[in-house]
């Protein structure tokens, strides 16, 4: 059994991987430009410790002679994506066998080895060593299939986009504060909608938006905002009433708030864009559609939660999957000392900020909502109850995996009883 907090598998991997047969352990710290390989038998006798580049020729000649001289290849790697996906590639296509030593295991391991450098050579020893002495460690890399892998690739692109919204959105606001609190107060919480965005590419400045007038800024965003036109232009208006000097650096801002609404905008378009796309490769994966059954999760929380758990089979329990998304409480003890259960640090953040923004979403459903506001009753902060409502939600997401069932709410027998969440 895995330890709640603790490193777990890649999505897809199995628990537990058989080195019965292996006649060569081949650890490899993988680089950007160049990885280092260290090869050991059963029987821990280095066969292998060298540099290498990270293209296919190299990698495939290095496979090819260690098994025409050793039989079976095992290649254990601490990376299964990015600049570790060529390998683990090459090594599937030339007919080896292939591993994952999870960063917290590898690491923990480097500490029962004499010596505290940090080099490419050690690591890729104690990464062979571990496999062949500690196979329990190592976790099966299973073939990702392309759907899937496009999936990954564009959520994890969709990703890079939000923060970089987040970021510039910031940006946007912190310098409309400067310049005009009272404007950043009504554009503010809206800077990321069309209609405000096309307001601030044409008009970048409190004197620039007063010149234009009403009449002619509601005509500009309507069509952008049909219902709020008027009202957020009186809104904008009554703010610039309120102040009537100008803040130095306000002529500047001229230049730098279309700048930037331009920037927000083309960000905005591009994500909408991915959604489209990954809206139409979910199509082609039925349980994509079971999965954004549950209320608040949609097109990309849908793909994230495909993405890092697949099929949900990987994990042998509900507590497994809370665990991986770092949702699982660790508890603190020494001796009679019990200092309670803290949430983990570990875990894959991009599910937990799924499972995060999942919940958060799911507030106008009856169930989750009830079980948000009985949190909040016994004490617990707005986002120490979404976390609560996240893990919970893990147990329903376990669940429809392993019946292949559709969300139902559960309606309580007795109208007194709270309603909880079921799948």
């Amino acid at each position: 059994m895995v330890e709640a907090g603790t490193d777990l598998l890649p999505p897809g991997g199995t628990y537990v991987i058989d080195t019965s047969g292996i006649g060569v352990f081949l650890g490899l710290d993988v680089g950007k430009g160049e990885h280092h390989a260290h090869g050991l038998t059963p029987a821990g006798k280095t066969v292998h410790d060298k540099r290498m580049p990270n293209s296919e020729p190299k990698l495939r000649d290095l496979f090819d002679k260690l098994r025409a001289k050793f039989g079976t290849v095992l290649l254990i790697v601490d990376q299964t994506a990015n600049i570790g996906a060529l390998p683990v590639a090459v090594a599937r296509d030339a007919g080896c066998e292939v591993a994952y030593l999870p960063g917290l295991a590898m690491r923990r391991a480097a500490d029962l080895y004499p010596g505290e450098a940090k080099t490419d050579a050690r690591d890729a020893y104690v990464i062979a060593d571990t496999a062949r002495s500690m196979p329990h460690t190592l976790r099966s890399i299973e073939t990702t299939d392309e759907t899937t892998a496009e999936l990954a690739m564009l959520v994890g692109f969709d990703d890079d986009l939000a923060g970089e919204a987040t970021r510039v959105s910031n940006r946007l606001r912190g310098l409309l504060t400067q310049i005009h609190p009272s404007l950043e107060r009504v554009l503010g919480p809206r800077v990321q909608h069309p209609a405000v965005l096309t307001m601030l590419e044409q008009f970048g400045s409190p004197a620039q938006l007063r010149k234009a007038g009403r009449r002619r800024l509601i005509t500009l965003i309507r069509p952008k905002a049909p219902r709020m036109a008027e009202r957020l232009i009186n809104d904008v208006f009554t703010a610039l009433d309120e102040q009537t000097v100008t803040v130095p650096g306000t002529q500047a801002a001229t230049t730098i708030v279309p700048s930037l609404a331009r920037q927000l905008a083309a960000i905005l378009d591009q994500r909408r864009t991915l959604e489209a796309q990954i809206s139409a490769l979910l199509e082609a994966r039925p349980l994509s559609q079971l999965l954004m059954s549950l209320p608040g999760v949609g097109i990309r929380t849908g793909a994230t939660l495909l993405v890092t758990i697949g099929d949900g089979t990987t994990f042998a329990t509900a507590g497994h999957l809370a665990s991986y998304a770092g949702l699982a409480p660790v508890t603190k003890a020494s001796g009679s000392s019990i200092r309670g259960e803290h949430a983990p640090h570990r875990g894959n953040r991009q599910l937990k900020r799924a499972m995060f923004l999942s919940a958060f979403a799911a507030l106008h459903d009856t169930p989750s909502r009830t079980y948000y506001d009985r949190q909040r009753a016994a004490g617990k902060t707005h986002t120490q109850a979404l976390l609560r409502l996240a893990r919970r939600r893990i147990d329903v997401i376990h669940a429809m995996l392993r019946n292949g069932t559709f969300y139902e709410p559960r309606t309580p027998k007795n109208p007194a009883e709270d309603i909880d969440l079921a799948a």
